[in-house]
């Protein structure tokens, strides 16, 4: 396998080794990877505790809280009737898009609007509702989060005007709850005065089941899953169109980003061929995509650092190698692939090495 730039290449080196190795399943890493202590729970546990932010914790001044100059553009696109899609940026939280960087969507009854994840500020959401505002007059009944991530759920702030039911899987509410203050401290200082107004807003409705909205005349199926990308998936069907919103247990070009179980997540993804829709909206990604093909990247990105990983335990090699060389071979598939990757090799090193 061709060594990476960042690669220190000399021989001795346990990273570049092991990561070359890993592009042949059966070589034997480093020798001396292979007797360097492998990391204890305890320690890694304390180590995960200090990257679940790393992502969003860069090198960001602190911003005054001054009112930003510009307002994002929250245009939409409708992908089938009644059903309008905006699609979010490929990039990290930032000033310049103001949290602008995943899809949200709504649905139009005849009685009613149901908004499907409102980005990652509120302004972002202002804008999202003036869309709404733009395409149809009718009120807001539901705001409907596949799960917990910031830049899904920060927008809902900008909902409490219309007094709809906020909605999500039954454990989302917990999970918000206890990461409140880090995602506000985060994002506030990756976004900077576009952040000003932004609150975690918790769902009224918690969804244990298989559970119908009605919006009048057209029904949205909502599915709440098994912990995948994060332990509070919800995924939505609009009966009148067949359109299935996948949240973030799609990604496209968009790295994925691993906030729960990496088998629970595969395991789910095998299930997802066997669906059949009109067509598929990612949390990342296209307005809409086509199952089954639009599942095989992600499938593929997290088999390889899965197996990789499982190698790297294997041969006795660190957390703190393994993060430098799983699922490298993935590098040049994805987009914000050094901001994420890392994290993720973290998140499956804790859970594949009790396997």
């Amino acid at each position: 396998m061709p060594m990476r730039e960042d690669s220190c290449g000399k021989i001795q080196c346990p990273s570049c080794l092991a990561r070359a190795n890993l592009a042949v399943p059966d070589a034997p890493l480093d020798a001396h990877a292979q007797q360097q202590r492998p990391i204890t729970r305890q320690s890694f546990l304390r180590g995960l505790g200090a990257l679940a932010f790393l992502p969003l914790l860069r090198s960001v001044p602190a911003f005054a809280k001054d009112e930003p100059e510009a307002k994002p553009d929250m245009a939409v696109q409708e992908i089938a009737p009644g059903v309008f899609v905006h699609q979010g940026q490929y990039a990290m939280q930032s000033p310049e898009n103001m949290g602008d960087m995943a899809n949200c969507a709504f649905v139009v009854g005849d009685e009613a609007v149901a908004v499907i994840d409102t980005s990652c500020s509120a302004i972002c959401g202002e804008a999202l509702r003036k869309s709404i505002a733009d395409v149809t007059s009718k009120p807001i009944r539901y705001v409907i989060n596949t799960h917990m991530h910031p830049d899904h759920v920060f927008g809902n702030v900008a909902f409490k005007q219309d007094a709809p039911t906020f909605v999500g899987h039954h454990n989302l509410k917990n999970a918000l709850q206890v990461r409140t203050d880090a995602y506000l401290t985060a994002n506030e200082r990756m976004i900077g005065p576009a952040f000003q107004g932004s609150e975690v807003i918790l769902p009224d409705l918690g969804v244990e089941k298989k559970t119908e909205l009605d919006l009048g005349g057209r029904a949205l199926i909502l599915e709440p899953q098994a912990t995948a990308h994060t332990n509070n998936d919800l995924i939505v069907t609009d009966t009148g169109t067949d359109t299935l919103f996948l949240g973030d247990l799609l990604f496209s070009v968009h790295i994925p980003t691993l906030d729960g179980s990496i088998t629970g997540w595969l395991a789910l993804l095998d299930d997802f061929e066997k669906r059949k829709a009109a067509r598929v909206v990612p949390g990342h990604g296209p307005h809409a995509m086509q199952l089954p093909g639009a599942l095989k990247p992600e499938q593929l990105y997290l088999q390889t650092v899965a197996d990789d990983v499982r190698k790297l335990i294997k041969d006795n090699l660190p957390l703190g190698e393994a993060t430098k060389i799983a699922g490298y071979r993935q590098e040049h598939a994805w987009k914000l692939f050094d901001d994420y990757n890392a994290r993720n090799v973290s998140a499956a090193y804790a859970e594949l090495e009790w396997e």
